[in-house]
């Protein structure tokens, strides 16, 4: 029994001396968990749309002028077959542009239920990630006409993305009513 039980004491006897030698496990880190949305820039401010509500993004299409519209309906574009309204978004909010060039401009597409409409923004900056730690409930320098689309924002880098909700505007009243009189 002896010549049975010292195999077994050796290999008890490795596994605890492998234990009490053996390195701790690296340290973890916590993951973070990220927020993501389309960058946008409106009036020299920085927006960002939640991704599920911009469809696509375009450069301006070409667009015929629809008379008895108000000032900040642009007009109508053909795009892959369907008629796509173009709002000025500077103009819907009575903002100021920002110096950016016309080339710059490009369309955010939103499609929510029976709305198909785009939004013309001063330009895109793409994909944007944020720690959803770095949320800000109230960000500042949002004018009083985009404020109730905006959704609190994010701060990367010394500067806040405002979260503005193209959901919320579409279901906006004065964002449907589109007639001159």
């Amino acid at each position: 029994m002896s010549a049975q039980a010292a195999p077994f004491a050796v290999l008890t006897d490795i596994a605890q001396r492998s234990r009490s030698m053996a390195a701790g496990l690296p340290e973890q880190q916590e993951a973070v968990e990220l927020w993501n949305g389309i960058g946008f820039v409106l009036a020299g401010e920085r927006y960002v749309a939640p991704m599920g509500e911009v469809t696509e993004i375009l450069h301006v299409p070409r667009f015929t002028h629809i008379p008895g519209v108000k000032p900040f309906m642009m007009g109508a574009a053909n795009v892959r077959g369907r008629l796509l309204p173009l709002v000025d978004l500077a103009g819907f909010f009575d903002v100021s542009r920002s110096s950016r060039s016309q080339r710059e401009r490009r369309v955010l597409v939103v499609e929510q239920g029976d709305v198909f409409s785009g939004l013309v923004v001063d330009s895109v900056s793409g994909m944007q990630y944020f720690a959803r730690d770095n949320f800000v409930a109230s960000p500042g320098g949002v004018p009083p006409s985009v404020q109730p689309f905006v959704n609190g924002g994010y701060e990367r880098n010394e500067e806040v993305w405002k979260v503005f909700s193209a959901a919320d505007l579409v279901e906006d009243e004065r964002f449907l009513d589109v007639a001159q009189w």
